[in-house]
This record gives structure tokens, sequence and C-alpha cells, in this order.
């Protein structure tokens, strides 16, 4: 809240006399810097929850029970008539679809995600069986599609727990715990191993500060001081330390804290990472770091590889069009084509072919 000679109060009588109290005795002369300090120590937290920039949003005149008539016919058809269920399923959200599903079970008497796992095959398969579940449902099935079995998928894991908020974390969490009667804590711990683990467990664990409208200097040039002193400075790295602050200060602290880290070091905080640390444990600090500068370039870059590196990695490109769309895919978009020239859309549109393609170029939306 802002304070001058306009302001109106009438919602806050008990601020109101607090504030009068203060400037309007005969001490007018206080300084204003007291004043907006006193007013400092009141304001409220920031909102804990990140915008969101869907490139999915509801369908408008959505009937689930025509929808579910439709899936039905085209599972139906021989051959299955893919294009339908795409121009369906990608279109609706995931709450709409849920009545689909709903709709369906009541209709046919059998339930529909068992229906499309019978119909469809290959890629197209996972991004339809992908957009049936919640995004922290999603998430929380690849994290452990990551780590079960013989082996663990660390560039998986690394990806959705470096770049998830508190807030994803904590309802992935919950969800974890629903779907397999497991603590992801415990199952992460179990299947990494010494920093690395440490790092994960850490940001599994959702100890990150909420955003504040107070912004404490002092704090930030201490915690860039102490970056700098844990890893470029000394000899070894301390390692600790870096989880410690990485994993517990809000975004826009550390975003400022990354800034006033340069004036340090004379590396930028990535450069430092791979000059101090090396394996998993880089490529988890290094996400953390992209993602907390600016998320959507992040996955715009692992969308880019995904698509134009050698061996196009096709589940990479399917996880983050599907756990995304009703995210921030719209801002993922525009950061691809400031960074890279041209439109997301023309670039899967170039790399993919047939109901694949049509799927993910249905989920991204326009073509910017």
């Amino acid at each position: 809240m802002v304070f001058n000679h306009h302001t109106q109060f009438t919602e806050e009588p008990g601020l109101y006399s607090c504030f009068t109290t203060l400037v309007g005795t005969k001490h007018r002369t206080i300084k204003m810097a007291m004043v907006s300090e006193f007013l400092g120590q009141l304001s409220l937290n920031a909102a804990t929850v990140d915008p969101t920039y869907p490139a999915l949003v509801p369908f408008k005149d959505f009937d689930p029970g025509t929808d579910a008539a439709r899936i039905e016919t085209a599972i139906k058809t021989k051959g299955v008539d893919e294009s339908t269920i795409i121009d369906i399923l990608t279109k609706r959200t995931y709450s709409q679809r849920r009545e689909i599903a709903f709709a369906y079970e009541k209709r046919v008497k059998k339930e529909m995600i068992p229906a499309l796992k019978d119909a469809l095959s290959g890629s197209l398969e996972s991004v339809i069986l992908g957009l049936m579940k919640s995004t922290a449902q999603y998430d929380a099935s690849v994290i452990k599609g990551s780590i079960k079995g013989l082996g663990t998928d660390e560039e998986t894991l690394i990806e959705i727990v470096c770049s998830r908020s508190k807030a994803e974390m904590l309802e992935i969490k919950k969800v974890y715990k629903e779907l397999f009667k497991k603590d992801l804590d415990k199952d992460v711990a179990g299947d990494t191993s010494g920093d690395f683990a440490k790092l994960l467990l850490a940001l599994v664990q959702g100890q990150r500060a909420d955003p504040s409208s107070i912004v404490d200097y002092q704090k930030i040039d201490d915690d860039a001081r102490a970056l700098y002193e844990a890893g470029v400075k000394r000899k070894g790295t301390d390692v600790a330390c870096w989880i410690s602050i990485l994993s517990e200060r809000s975004a826009p602290h550390l975003q400022k804290v990354f800034q006033k880290y340069k004036s340090y070091s004379p590396y930028d905080m990535q450069e430092s990472i791979r000059k101090e640390v090396k394996g998993d444990l880089e490529k988890s600090f290094l996400t953390l770091v992209d993602c907390l500068e600016n998320k959507q370039l992040y996955f715009a870059s692992r969308l880019n590889d995904a698509m134009k590196s050698k061996g196009a990695k096709e589940k990479v490109l399917t996880r983050i069009m599907v756990s995304r769309c009703e995210v921030d895919l719209r801002k993922i978009r525009g950061e691809y084509k400031t960074q890279y020239g041209e439109s997301l859309h023309k670039t899967i549109f170039e790399h993919t072919k047939g109901d694949y393609q049509g799927a993910l170029l249905s989920l991204c939306g326009g073509d910017d």
C-alpha cells in the first residue's frame, strides 16, 4: 500500500489511527524515511503463487456429453479417428477432460482412459494419456518413472525438481503420496546420493521463503558474498552453503543476489558453478539458477535442444508441452521466439510429424 496526500482510509481503521498518531502529533517533522520504514514493517507478503501464462484455456460452449459421444465414435471407428481425439482433448483443460471422462463412463459403462490406451500408441498415446492427469499428477508420475527400476533418469529428475516452484512441489509431494503410497523425500533419497541427493531433498522439502515486498539489501549483499566465499574464493566448495542459500531464499531475492554476486566474483553464478562442481550436482545447480533467473527461457531452451539436437528427444518435448500447457506455455512461446528468431509452433511443425505433430501444435496454440 502506498500512502500520499490522496490516500483514502476506508477499510483499515487500526492502520489509520496508528498512522495519524505518528504524523498527526506536534512532531510533524518526522522524516518520511522513518514513516516508510514503519509502513514497510506492516506490508504483507507478496502473493506466493506464481502467475500463470497458459496456452490452453477453458473451451467455450463446452459440452462434456457431446465430447464423450464424439470420443466414443472416434475410438470405435475402424483404424481409430485420432484427429477427433486430438481435436477434443488438446483443446480442453484438465478439469474439462475430467468431465468428459465422467460423461464417457456414464455413457459407455467403461472408463475412458483404458479405452484411449487401447486405441492409441506411441508418442500420441504418451501425449493424450499425459493430458488425462492433472499437472501435479503428471509431474509425480514422471518423477516416479525416473527413479523406479534399474538406473535413475537423472536428467528428468533434475528438470522436474529444480524447475518447480515451492507451491508446485508441495502439491506434487501430496499427489505422489496419494498415487504411490510412498513419501517422495524417501524415494528421492533412496535413489540418489551425496551432495546431489542433499540438493534435491532440500528442494523437495519446500523450504523456500515466500517473496516479500520488502527488499533486504543487507541480506542480498550477505548472500552474494557467502556464495562467493563458499566457492570461487576458496579451495574446494562449501556445497552445503550453496544448497542452503539456493534452496531457501525466494526467487526475487536470489535474482538480486546473482546480480550482486558479480561485484564479488570475476564470474557470474553459472560460470562459478561450472568451475566448482561437476556431474549431476553441476547440472542441478545450473538448472536451478536458470529457472530462478528466467524459468520460461529455461524451458524454451530445453524445447529447442529436444527438437534440434542429434537424436531428437521426444520424451523431453512431450513432457514439457504436456506439463506446462496449462501453466506457462504461452510465455515459453514468447521466450522461444525472442531467443531463436522463429516461433515454437514453426519449429514443432518442422521437427515432428503425423498425429503427434498435430497434438503438439494444438497444445502450443498460436503461431507467434
